[in-house]
């Protein structure tokens, strides 16, 4: 089945989901594609996902603010403008800088990040997590933390 052509306007997309603090709008899942997923992420300073891998590739484009992004042992500031790429297993982090930030991130065919948002939303309340249930919940969606 191909995938139809479609435009989400601001005020067409879906209700934006709560991922560990950051809220996150899908513009477009697998479902919608039939091969990338398009979020948007903003965050407060210092929110941002730990140390992790995925068997994806992954890349990322500053829309606002400042991120600072640990990859393949090298941390870097990112500002607004910044396109960073992040091939399938290797280890990164990011978190949003001092006034927050937003990133639209795009994930490959095999990525099941919509789908980990999804559950992270659903699975994880509202303030300091459960660390044990989110570590289940991300593994449970192809993604190793490393601590």
């Amino acid at each position: 089945m191909n995938p139809e052509t479609f435009i989400i306007k601001p005020d067409d997309r879906r209700p934006a989901i709560n991922v560990v603090g950051a809220k996150m709008n899908v513009l477009a899942s697998y479902i919608d594609t039939q091969g990338i997923q398009v979020t948007v992420a903003s965050g407060s300073e210092g929110v941002g996902p730990p140390p992790h891998s995925h068997d994806w590739d992954e890349s990322f484009y500053v829309t606002a603010g400042e991120v600072l992004f640990s990859c393949g042992g090298k941390t870097t500031n990112c500002v607004t403008g910044t396109f960073v790429h992040i091939p399938a297993d290797t280890i990164h982090a990011f978190s949003f800088g001092p006034d927050g930030g937003e990133v639209l991130e795009m994930t490959e065919k095999r990525s099941h990040a919509v789908e980990m948002f999804t559950a992270l939303d659903r699975e994880i309340a509202p303030g300091p997590p459960d660390v044990p249930k989110l570590i289940k919940v991300l593994s449970e969606n192809g993604v190793n933390v490393h601590t």
